[in-house]
């Protein structure tokens, strides 16, 4: 990586003081900018890097019948869920006058998409669904083009058409989260973007908080299952596997109080990974960051899933119900071995971009909330706006703001001293 960088850059950086560099560049120089960075790195440019709207329409008659339609079942299931999610806003007038929050839905969003060796239309629908059913009005899309056509997937052009996303640029790296960010002549900003993407991408993502919003930083994806002797060991190493496939850095971990449990999976994972055709990806994930842990009991695999607050947590074991109260951070648990993590990853209904790398403890998965503002309303009678304003002045002067106190003073008919 760091030699690339000095190729591209002629000197030695980190690959933050490159993306610092590139983020520079696209907001002095805007689309030129971009056209020389998407040349050097993705080996495309173009005069418009916008895609007609007939584009997306185009790439989903293209697509097989079958994966059509388990975009648009995919698509409905996530938008169900989305709905449930209660959205509203509330005004009270018992509380001396009018208080109350209004909700409002975020204007423009950017939602980034990686485009590389498996382009994900899942995550277009993870992400521009909910953004949709809380009311966004712009949805803008930023995909890489592939090499061989220099232009996005079919299939992540056709779940940007099922999604109602209403802009798509063929845009791929920290260039184009400047984009997103800063705008160009021919690229209107956002006001927040989310969406996952490779070491450019977040550390753009982070170097341009604060000038617009994100989801999150999103790192190596993870899975932990916890199993007990009733779990199948063929099923639970297909999930390991299907975790470990998606990332060298991603992690599929096993928590277990069953020694042969542990034997068998790992046996399993051996026969099953040898016929995959992602292995050598498989094998890097597997030795580096997966494994197999046993433990005392379940209680002391609750316990370290909770440390750890995984992205995904599978409840392999007999009574999982008995579990789920225990549960304290995780992305999305998955309750037995019917509901496994793939169904997340694609149409059980919640957004798979989900929290990683312990963030779990303190952040949720993506959901329409993310998508809103939250607008603080105060309409005070005069009697209670008097009884607050002494009351704020007297705060106010324990703070050392004397203005503030004057600002309540002048309303009241008694000054608090402080």
């Amino acid at each position: 990586m760091r030699e690339r960088i000095q190729v591209l850059f002629g000197e030695p950086l980190t690959p933050a003081q490159a993306v610092a560099r590139i983020l520079a560049e696209v907001r002095e120089r805007g689309d030129a900018a971009l056209r020389q960075w998407s040349q050097r790195l993705d080996g495309w440019s173009a005069e418009s890097f916008r895609l007609p709207p007939e584009a997306l329409q185009n790439a989903f008659e293209r697509l097989p019948v079958d994966l059509r339609q388990a975009l648009q079942v995919a698509a409905s299931r996530i938008e169900a869920f989305h709905r449930r999610q209660p959205l509203t806003s509330w005004i009270a007038q018992d509380l001396g006058g009018t208080l109350g929050q209004l909700v409002r839905p975020i204007r423009r969003v950017g939602i980034y998409v990686p485009g590389g060796s498996a382009p994900l239309p899942s995550t277009v629908l993870m992400s521009a669904i909910p953004a949709r059913v809380a009311g966004v009005r712009e949805i803008a899309l930023v995909t890489p083009p592939q090499r061989e056509s220099a232009l996005p997937a079919d299939v992540i052009l056709a779940a940007a058409a099922i999604a109602g996303v209403d802009e798509v640029y063929v845009l791929g790296g920290a260039q184009a989260i400047a984009a997103l960010a800063y705008g160009t002549e021919t690229i209107p900003r956002v006001d927040k973007i989310v969406g996952p993407g490779n070491l450019f991408v977040t550390l753009a993502k982070q170097q341009v908080y604060g000038v617009v919003g994100i989801d999150g930083l999103a790192g190596p994806t993870e899975t932990v299952i916890i199993a007990d002797d009733t779990a199948r060991p063929e099923w639970v190493a297909a999930d390991l596997l299907a975790q470990a496939e998606h990332d060298v850095l991603a992690a599929a971990i096993l928590l277990t109080p069953s020694p042969t449990l542990a034997h068998q999976v790992q046996q399993a994972v051996a026969r099953q990974a040898e016929t995959l055709p992602r292995r050598e990806i498989l094998a890097l994930s597997l030795v580096e960051r997966s494994g197999i842990v046993l433990t005392r009991d379940l209680e002391e695999a609750i316990t370290l899933s909770n440390a750890y607050a995984p992205e995904h947590l599978n409840l392999v074991v007999a009574d999982p119900w008995r579990w789920v109260e225990k549960i304290e951070s995780a992305g999305g648990i998955f309750v037995g071995e019917r509901s496994y993590e793939v169904l997340g990853d694609y149409a059980a209904g919640p957004s798979h971009v989900m929290p990683t790398g312990g963030s779990a403890r303190f952040a949720s998965p993506l959901n329409v909330w993310d998508f809103v503002r939250l607008i603080s309303l105060v309409a005070l009678d005069p009697q209670t706006a008097e009884e607050v304003g002494r009351v704020s002045a007297c705060l106010a002067r324990a703070e050392g703001l004397e203005a503030h106190a004057r600002a309540a003073d002048l309303r009241s008919s008694e000054v608090c001293a402080g």
